[in-house]
This record gives C-alpha cells, structure tokens and sequence, in this order.
C-alpha cells in the first residue's frame, strides 16, 4: 500500500456536529481539537511524514464574535497542549498563515512552539492558522516586490521555485492528497498552489467523527488513483 507523504485536511463540521447532538457550536470546536492529535498519532503511525491541518482561515474572522473569542481562547489552550505532544512525540509544528493578526500573547506561544519542536525529526505538523490562500500568494509576491528593491534578490523574472520560496509553506512538500470532512466539495482558499497535483478525497463524515478507520479509507481511495503528472502515469 502506497501511504501518502503529505495529506492536509480541511476540518470541516465541527459545528454541524454540535448542532446533531443537541450542543452548541463550541462544543464541537473543542471536540475537534481533540481529534487532530487523535489522528497525528494514527497518520504517523501508518507512515505519513506530513500533516497539515486548515483550523482558521482569513475568512473565519467574519463569524459571530462570541465563536471567534471561543476559537481564540480554543487555540491558546490548544498551543499549550500542543507544545507538550510535540515533545512526547518528537513532532516538529509549524504555524502557516499571517501571525501579524493573532494577539501578541499567541505570537508569543506560537515561537515558542515552533523554537522548541524545531529538531523533532517524527512528524512534521502544519497548523494553517489565520490562513488563506489568495492572502499568502499576495503576501509572497509583496514580500518578493520589496526584496527585490532592496537588492537583497536579483530584479528579474520571478520564478517557480522563488515564488514557492516565499510562501508560507516553504520547504514542505506538496500534498499527495487533500482530505476534507462534513461533506463539501470544495477547497475554500485553501493551500491553491500547493494542491495542484494533489488527489481529492471527500467524506461525509463531520471531523470530530473522522477516526483512525475513516482515515484508512482515504488512503484505500488513495491507492485505487493512478497518479498522472502532465499525462505521466505514476508507477
């Protein structure tokens, strides 16, 4: 069986999951944090060497502000766990997305983070926090722009591989496959340049659902893809 190097995740559902058992909004929220470490142990365990998972988008902030406040405190919470697992585990995490937004106190917890899971050589754990896809390419490109007045790049064509330098996601490898919960087909601003080889995999099932065995059946779907490169069967 072919495991996937790289999947990301859309965790979808969380709230709709609530709503089914008669809970609030956040309830759900909580339940899904708990699942992602969850499946970081199971996806590394079946040899997934990266994992990245799209917990809030650019577009997020639009929500009602008591659910934005509750994924905040959510998330500051989550870090502090997280900074734990990461050291259990030996997984290095990564924060991907603009941190300029978040308050400085989780700017804070997020170097801290990041510094001290840095040398873990297990998984390789991407959070896509105040992520959005359009947002990073232009904040490639701006970055790009001034570097490039600044002589600290040659003025020229920018290229693939500078471009890719910039995103946020540099040095990761693409997804093999993109997963996304809760039933919707679409990718919703959500890594746009990274995926475009990557393989899809639908699933109705709301995220704090999403189990080991679900996992297993998108890498059976996986397997039963021919992976074609510009017309290139795979082998």
């Amino acid at each position: 069986m072919r495991v996937p190097n790289h999947i990301a995740i859309i965790l979808d559902g969380n709230g709709r999951w609530a709503k089914s058992k008669g809970m609030p909004r956040n309830y759900g929220h909580t339940q899904g944090a708990k699942n992602v470490e969850l499946i970081c142990e199971e996806a590394y365990k079946m040899g997934v060497q990266y994992l990245t998972v799209y917990a809030f988008s650019t577009e997020n902030w639009s929500r009602p502000a008591d659910e934005v406040d509750a994924l905040m405190k959510l998330l500051r919470n989550y870090l502090k766990t997280c900074l734990k697992t990461a050291k259990k585990n030996n997984m290095c995490v990564r924060i991907i997305g603009d941190k300029t937004r978040l308050d400085e106190d989780l700017q804070e917890k997020i170097k801290t983070l990041e510094e001290a899971s840095a040398d873990n050589t297990g998984l390789h754990f991407q959070v896509a926090l105040n992520y959005g896809s359009q947002d990073e390419m232009l904040r490639a490109m701006n970055r790009i722009r001034k570097d490039m007045a600044n002589g600290k790049i040659a003025d020229g064509p920018i290229t693939k591989e500078l471009f890719e330098s910039y995103l946020d996601t540099a040095g990761i490898p693409e997804p093999d496959l993109l997963i996304r919960t809760s039933g919707e087909q679409r990718l919703s601003n959500f890594l746009l340049w990274q995926l475009a080889y990557s393989e899809f995999y639908f699933t109705e099932v709301h995220w704090p659902d999403f189990s080991k065995e679900e996992l297993q059946k998108s890498i059976d779907a996986y397997n039963q893809r021919n992976r074609r490169y510009g017309g290139v069967e795979n082998v």
